[in-house]
């Protein structure tokens, strides 16, 4: 199960509160984030998150988040679906191809092509995309980051140009797939978003294996 949406959505805070209601229930479950998710992903992370916002090029950052993705399918998704566990992982290949896709521009199909192969073909049973208004995710994010130095704010300092086309681009992966997507309105209070991420969850997946 993945957990998509932009800058300041909430997606972080809603997997972890997704994770522990699940093992609340018990089901086995590794919470897991991209970029990032296994050590030598998380040091990939840093290269991505941090710095200036042009450092780098919309193929080298897609490059580096498949790498990142490789070894996270190969330290911890992988092993974890192998011995029955639940993944929730806080972001996955949509989000390349929102990104770099939809807001970089490069060419839908090959990174379609490039993300299958890097994952073997590996798809989430369900995906939550948090969707809101570009303007209240990066004040929400910004806020949060505050004045920190050497925060991972490199994605939260591109325009909000850019921004508005990962958001159509997310809803836009949403509409075309509607079976594996369900798009929740996070500008709604964190317990109310809640509330539906766990109806949601039970629709479509806790009620389908029990």
């Amino acid at each position: 199960m993945t957990l998509e949406g932009g800058e300041g959505a909430g997606k972080s805070t809603q997997a972890r509160a997704l994770a522990a209601w699940l093992e609340a229930k018990n089901i086995l479950v590794r919470l897991t984030r991209e970029p990032g998710g296994s050590p030598g992903a998380e040091e990939i992370r840093q290269l991505l998150t941090t710095g200036a916002p042009g450092r780098w090029g919309a193929v080298t950052e897609a490059l580096l988040l498949s790498a990142a993705r490789r070894d996270h399918v190969d330290q911890v998704i992988g092993p974890s679906l192998t011995a029955g566990t639940w993944v929730v992982s806080d972001r996955f290949t949509d989000s390349t191809l929102a990104y770099q896709g939809y807001g970089h521009g490069l060419d839908l199909g090959a990174l379609r092509r490039l993300q299958t192969f890097v994952v073997d073909g590996l798809r989430p049973d369900l995906t939550l995309l948090f969707d809101l208004p570009v303007e209240i995710g990066l004040a929400r994010s910004r806020q949060r980051l505050g004045d920190r130095v050497g925060v991972e704010d490199r994605y939260e300092r591109l325009d909000s140009i850019f921004h508005n086309r990962i958001r159509h681009g997310f809803l836009d992966l949403a509409a075309g797939d509607p079976e594996r997507f369900a798009v929740i309105d996070a500008t709604a209070p964190i317990d109310q978003v809640g509330e539906v991420v766990r109806q949601v969850v039970t629709d479509r997946l806790l009620d389908r294996t029990a």
